[in-house]
């Protein structure tokens, strides 16, 4: 279950082991719970301050839990508004955000990635990918003005149409990703990005980031028909 840690000023959200097969640190409704706090915690905390999401194994997360979700289908609309909050909370959380993708960073996992201020890869293995035309899932309205809102056009295009698998180094050449760096040094950059913007915490960013995603925020909260 993910956890959070403090280095200095920055927060380190740990989504999970991506081995364990409850797993590949999926959406679970108790993961989402678990996230939902630990940003609690980032947001009232006073001071300067960052966050910083991490995983460790083979995935960063792997999106939707679609096991729990086909076994609970009478949950399907509740299900997808918690995910679209958790975006939508990301996207507007009032620190400088980055994501470590250590790992397979796939769906909803590349989606949340994407609600990130920054973004770090591991260059050599790994991929980002937003697998809905192969998998025959439609993106909500929500997914796609997020993804729209933080993707250039021609790459949400690509991205959204083909299913496209981008490792490190193509994900930074095409904007999705910021830096593209050895195994290693995927956690300490990230850390080093948010330690350089501690100071932007506070309602001032808060009300950049609400002003700045207004059109994309509007639909992940748009509760009446989430799923299109």
């Amino acid at each position: 279950m993910p956890s959070l840690d403090r280095h200095d000023n920055v927060f380190v959200l740990d989504l999970g082991d991506g081995e364990n097969r409850d797993g590949e640190n999926r959406f679970h409704p108790d993961w989402l719970t678990a996230v939902s706090a630990a940003l609690d915690e980032v947001e009232k905390a006073e001071g300067p301050r960052a966050l910083v999401t991490a995983a460790t194994g083979k995935f960063y997360s792997n999106g939707l839990d679609l096991d729990w979700l086909f076994a609970h289908a009478d949950q399907h609309q509740d299900y997808v508004v918690s995910v679209h909050e958790l975006f939508a909370r990301m996207l507007s959380l009032p620190v400088i955000t980055v994501a470590a993708l250590q790992g397979h960073t796939f769906a909803a996992g590349a989606m949340f990635s994407l609600a990130h201020d920054f973004r770090v890869m591991r260059a050599d293995r790994g991929y980002w990918c937003l697998p809905e035309a192969d998998i025959n899932i439609p993106f909500t309205p929500g997914m796609a003005a997020l993804i729209q809102s933080r993707l250039a056009p021609q790459t949400a295009h690509e991205a959204m149409l083909t299913a496209r698998r981008y490792g490190g180094t193509d994900a930074a050449a095409a904007g999705i990703v910021d830096r593209a760096v050895s195994e290693d040094a995927v956690r300490s950059t990230a850390i080093e990005i948010a330690q350089a913007q501690v100071n932007k915490a506070g309602d001032t960013l808060g009300t950049i980031k609400a002003r700045m995603y207004a059109p994309a925020l509007a639909t992940l909260r748009d509760t009446t028909n989430p799923l299109g």
